[in-house]
């Protein structure tokens, strides 16, 4: 659609999102056979009129990959009076590793040791803090790209002396982490409404495990400790709808390294098979939501 809606009462629910993969057409699959009426809202052909709340839709999924297009349209939709899962605050929390560390870390959530350099030259001295191997990644970014493993110092020198080169003042913070020794694989856990659908090992070849990368899935045991932890680090930062990624350190702890809002779920769907259906249980959610 090339502008907002003229005729209120068109349509429930609002999916945004600016390219519609697997995973949204299992959603707009799940929509079809619940007959809830549902609207693909493109976002790169949507504005808003400031002050207007006459929108067609009560409720909005946000699927929109762009983050900084998720988060102000998340806005745009709470102002004129719809509600958005995830919300706008939960948004902008996930979609910055600093802030969802921050928010992690207030709420005693255990995560890796992390810092951030406001200059390239201070990223370098907080990994003298930090220590050795490391990780820096970008502030905000998905499938593990920018990810940059830095073995010691001299590697983190040449790279931070490449970010100082770069344009725009955001490349030239330094989000830098303790790079933990572990198995080789992560964690992927969906939490929706509440609740825990389920958990998947993801490995790869490298050190990201993404399935978007190629990385593999196959089932992981819920256990209490992962379904705790995965409810608390989703309900920190306040999404409805959440996939936690989880690692293992050599000592067998358990700690949180994100919380994505905008979750894909194809692998995790076809580890886990017809033991559940995340499109569904998203529906689900958002039927309660509608009947609040």
């Amino acid at each position: 659609m090339s502008a907002t809606p003229e005729r209120p009462g068109d349509c429930n629910i609002a999916v945004l999102a600016s390219r519609v993969g697997a995973d949204e057409k299992r959603l707009f699959d799940a929509f079809d056979r619940r007959g809830v009426p549902f609207e693909h809202v493109d976002t790169r052909r949507q504005w808003f009129l400031a002050g207007r709340r006459d929108l067609p839709w009560q409720l909005a999924l946000n699927r929109e990959i762009g983050q900084v297009r998720a988060a102000y349209a998340a806005r745009c939709l709470a102002a004129a009076g719809v509600e958005v899962v995830n919300s706008a605050d939960a948004t902008e929390v996930c979609g910055d590793k600093w802030r969802t560390t921050m928010a992690l870390e207030a709420a005693g959530v255990p995560t890796p040791r992390t810092a951030l350099g406001l200059t390239p030259e201070a990223a370098l001295a907080a990994l003298d803090s930090v220590g050795y191997p490391a990780l820096i990644k970008p502030l905000v970014g998905s499938w593990g790209r920018l990810v940059v493993p830095l073995p010691d110092r001299a590697s983190a020198e040449a790279v931070l002396e490449y970010a100082a080169a770069l344009p725009g003042p955001q490349s030239h913070l330094g989000y830098v982490q303790e790079l933990i020794e572990k198995p080789d694989r992560d964690i992927r856990v969906i939490v929706v409404g509440g609740q825990v659908l389920g958990a998947v090992y993801r490995t790869g070849e490298s050190l990201r495990t993404n399935v978007a990368l190629g990385g593999q899935t196959r089932p992981c045991e819920v256990t209490p400790e992962i379904d705790k932890l995965s409810l608390t680090a989703a309900a920190t930062v306040g999404a409805d709808i959440a996939g936690v990624d989880l690692i293992e350190d050599r000592d067998g702890r358990l700690l949180v390294l994100e919380v994505n809002h905008r979750v894909e779920f194809s692998g995790f769907q076809s580890a886990l098979g017809d033991r559940v259906d995340v499109a569904d249980h998203i529906v689900d959610h958002l039927l309660e939501r509608a009947q609040r």
